[in-house]
Order: structure tokens, then C-alpha cells, then sequence
């Protein structure tokens, strides 16, 4: 018992010497001049705002800077890549971009080194003034003729009895008058151009209306208007028209939506696992109608044009179900594959529901 008691008490006395060495080997130690700068006011257009945080190593072995972290991607750092000796004095030099940033910033920069607890934070602040804008920077689409805020207008969600009107602005930043033209207009869209003819150096836009009770489909539905100027028949010059057309079901009663169709599906989800590229895979997905009237199946769009779904039958009755079959070709794919079928149908709950397809494909 004495033995073991002896071999313990050696054992402390190693351990307690071991963590006594350790914790008296010397260590390097940072000390910045400040930790924080302000820029004040800076101007967009300035270029980039520059300081060097300046630092002594007042530790008693060479301080290595092992890395500068920003917060964000318009801070680059730069730093002393050499050890600095005890006693030595080193940098991190941040530079800030203000471009297309205006207002009020803070970002905090991380400095990594062998020291205490191993990183220090700095941080940098200051306001950004915003430039003058110029028309390039207003109207950065270029027509030749015209320029413009934006080559596509989207109206995001709209109803399938709405109408909405919206606008999208340009400028003739010619030396001459043009008028615009408009080809391939579906039949759901109007436009027309305020004013009809835009005179030199003077502001404009077009008219557009979206009205989807003369659109069938449902779901997301983009078209390409070309634009003529002047009578030139030409198709370089395109403007998109956007918007998801959704059902209404905001005027269905309580007992409407009661007795309202409800979608279900065997599965949301369908894994392939790995196949080689060039290979198709198939898989049926069972759709079931659990409401109480028809389940109308509006739509069904994928991702991608590799990949294809069409239900059996669009018109499911209650309690009755049928089957869709999605096919995803690997052709010119390669690596992690995540396919979308998005299903638009008249359930009030579940109007839009997603399917995925998923899967590797080896090259």
C-alpha cells in the first residue's frame, strides 16, 4: 500500500512539473496601436479606402501571423508574412471597396496568430457617400437606339382573373428620334411605348399589361417581345414578360373549401442513386385525389428540358388516383443532378407542389 502511494505521489509530482513547464514556455503576444478604425465619409467612386493596423510584438518569441479573415468580400487584407521578432513591430493592411455600397458600414476583420487565445478582431466603419449616377449607370441596358433600366419585367404572382399594369423605363441617348415597334406579342400582353416617338436625350417607357384571364396556362410563363426601331425589321432586341399564374380561390366559401379536391402523392421525392451519363431512368409517380370533387391537374413543368412528366389522366375524381410518369435523361449532365417537377393543380391547399428527381451522375 506504501508502494502505490509512493508511485502516486511521483506520478502528481511529474504531471504538476510537466504543466508548470509548460505553462511557463514563453509565448509570442500581439499589441495593435488601435483596434478599430473609422473612415469617416469615403465616396463611392472614390476607390478603395486603405489603413494599415500597426502592431508590436511585445511576446519573447518571433509572432507569426497565420491568417486575415474579413467579414465580407469587399475587405481584402494584406499582412506581415515574415515572423515578426519580439519587439518588432509588423501590419494588416485592410482595404475596403465602397463601389455600389452606399451608407453606413462596419466589418470586422479576424487576425489569427500564435498567441493568447489564439486571434484578435479588428474592425473598420465608416459612410459611404453615393456617386452621381449617370445615365449609363440609371438605363445600363444598351438597345443602341434606347437604353433601359432592365430588358425584362416581371409581375411575379398574379391571379388567373387579374389584370395588372406595370411599367419599365429607357432613355434615347441619341442624337436622333426613334420609334418602337413591337413583334410576336402574345396574346395575353399589351404594350405600347409613352410616347410613341422618343425624341433625343429624353425619357420614355413602356406600357405593359398582363391581364391572365386570356392565359390558359398556369404556373410560371415568360415571353420574348422583340423590339423594331424606326421600321427596321430586325430581331437583336428582345424585352422579357414574366409572371406565375395562380389560381384565385379567395371567393370559395367554408363549405367550398370542405368539399374542395385534395392532392396526394405516393412520394415527393425520387432517388436514382448512381447511373452512368447517357443512361434514362424512369420512375411513376401515384397521384390521389382524397377531397370531395374533381382534382384538375392545371399544369406540370420541370426544370429542365432533361427531364419530362405528364399525369395519365389530368382528372382525377374523389378517392380515385392515377399515375405520372417522370423521365430524366442524363445526356450531357454530370455529378450531383436535382431536378424539379412542379405540379400546378385546382387543390386550394396544395395548388403548387413540388416533386424532386435527384441523383449522381458519372461521366
Amino acid at each position: 500500500m506504501k508502494i502505490k502511494r509512493i508511485i502516486g505521489t511521483i506520478a502528481f509530482l511529474i504531471l504538476a512539473f510537466s504543466f508548470n513547464t509548460i505553462s511557463a514556455q514563453p509565448l509570442a503576444e500581439i499589441r495593435f496601436e488601435k483596434m478599430d478604425h473609422n473612415f469617416a465619409k469615403i465616396n463611392e467612386d472614390g476607390g478603395p479606402a486603405i489603413y494599415d493596423f500597426k502592431f508590436t510584438n511585445i511576446g519573447q518569441i518571433p509572432l507569426i501571423i497565420q491568417g486575415v479573415n474579413a467579414s465580407c468580400g469587399c475587405t481584402t487584407p494584406e499582412w506581415s508574412k515574415e515572423p515578426v521578432l519580439p519587439g518588432k513591430t509588423g501590419f494588416i493592411k485592410v482595404s475596403y471597396n465602397p463601389m455600389q455600397r452606399p451608407g453606413i458600414f462596419t466589418k470586422s476583420i479576424t487576425v489569427t496568430a500564435n498567441i493568447p487565445k489564439g486571434s484578435r478582431v479588428l474592425t473598420i466603419s465608416g459612410d459611404v457617400i453615393p456617386r452621381t449616377l449617370k445615365t449609363d449607370d440609371i438605363y445600363p441596358v444598351d438597345f443602341e437606339q434606347i437604353r433601359l433600366t432592365s430588358n425584362e419585367l416581371s409581375f411575379v404572382k398574379i391571379k388567373d382573373n387579374e389584370v395588372k399594369t406595370d411599367t419599365l423605363q429607357f432613355y434615347n441617348s441619341g442624337i436622333s428620334p426613334v420609334t418602337i415597334k413591337f413583334k410576336i406579342i402574345p396574346s395575353h400582353v399589351s404594350i405600347k411605348t409613352v410616347p410613341e416617338i422618343i425624341q433625343p436625350k429624353s425619357k420614355g417607357y413602356f406600357l405593359i399589361t398582363f391581364d391572365a384571364n386570356k392565359k390558359p396556362e398556369y404556373g410560371y410563363v415568360t415571353n420574348r417581345i422583340y423590339l423594331s426601331f424606326n421600321g427596321e425589321d430586325k430581331y437583336n432586341y428582345a424585352i422579357r414578360v414574366s409572371g406565375t399564374v395562380e389560381e384565385d380561390f379567395s371567393k370559395l366559401s367554408a363549405s367550398d373549401l370542405a368539399d374542395a379536391p385534395h392532392i396526394e402523392y405516393n412520394s415527393r421525392t425520387f432517388d436514382f442513386g448512381e447511373i452512368s451519363e447517357g443512361k434514362k431512368v424512369d420512375y411513376t409517380f401515384t397521384i390521389k385525389n382524397s377531397g370531395k370533387k374533381d382534382l384538375i391537374i392545371r399544369n406540370v413543368s420541370a426544370s429542365c428540358d432533361c427531364t419530362t412528366g405528364k399525369p395519365a389522366s389530368n382528372t382525377i375524381p374523389p378517392g380515385g388516383n392515377t399515375t405520372m410518369k417522370v423521365t430524366f435523361d442524363s445526356r450531357r449532365a454530370g455529378g450531383m443532378q436535382n431536378k424539379i417537377i412542379t405540379v400546378i393543380s385546382n387543390d386550394p391547399d396544395h395548388s403548387t407542389t413540388i416533386l424532386r428527381v435527384s441523383g449522381m451522375v458519372k461521366n
